[in-house]
């Protein structure tokens, strides 16, 4: 969605319904075992559990974001920046910046992963723009893959709010490995 289009009340209202959306039919935080992950392509595991057939991760309730949409090389994600992850300064931790961004540009490159394969981080690197608070109420963490390759795998992310203000961007480098 072209956030430059719309004004900040429309984008708002916009990813507010896509938040109803999406935790109507995720499913409990949970973990999904090794042997049906396996089984499964990057594309089969998102659909499943986008289905609400598999889990979703519980670091999204810890951390209060969910995963909006994931596909073909692309990962959206959108979070809730509370008090709850300030840091002694009063705003979020940089600690939240990394997590749903290194959730979104990893979960970019699962996309693309055949079954047997997975993944692991690297490295990642991130640069915070601007602070968050409780102010910015929604945040959108949006990630596409650089590149895919046999062993290693890089994309980008950056996070972005409502206003179309960028707040944060990264990038990462991610090991391909089997998994049987």
């Amino acid at each position: 969605m072209d956030v430059t289009k719309m004004d900040a009340a429309d984008v708002m209202a916009t990813w507010e319904a896509d938040d109803l959306r999406v935790r109507a039919k995720l499913g409990p935080a949970g973990i999904t075992s090794p042997s049906k992950m396996v089984s499964m392509s990057g594309k089969e595991l998102f659909d499943a559990m986008f289905a609400g057939e598999l889990p979703s991760p519980p670091i999204g309730e810890t951390l209060d974001f969910i995963p909006i949409r994931i596909e073909d090389g692309h990962a959206l994600f959108q979070g809730r920046p509370g008090k709850q992850h300030y840091n002694p300064l009063g705003s979020v931790h940089g600690g939240w910046f990394c997590t749903i961004l290194d959730s979104a540009v990893a979960c970019a490159i699962h996309s693309t992963l055949p079954a047997g394969k997975g993944y692991t981080t690297l490295e990642i690197k991130v640069n915070m723009i601007r602070a968050l608070t409780k102010a910015i109420p929604l945040v959108r963490a949006e990630a596409n893959i650089i590149h895919v390759g046999r062993q290693t795998a890089t994309a980008e992310g950056r996070i972005v709010g409502a206003d179309g203000k960028l707040y944060a961007h990264a990038t990462t480098t991610c090991l391909i490995f089997d998994m049987q």
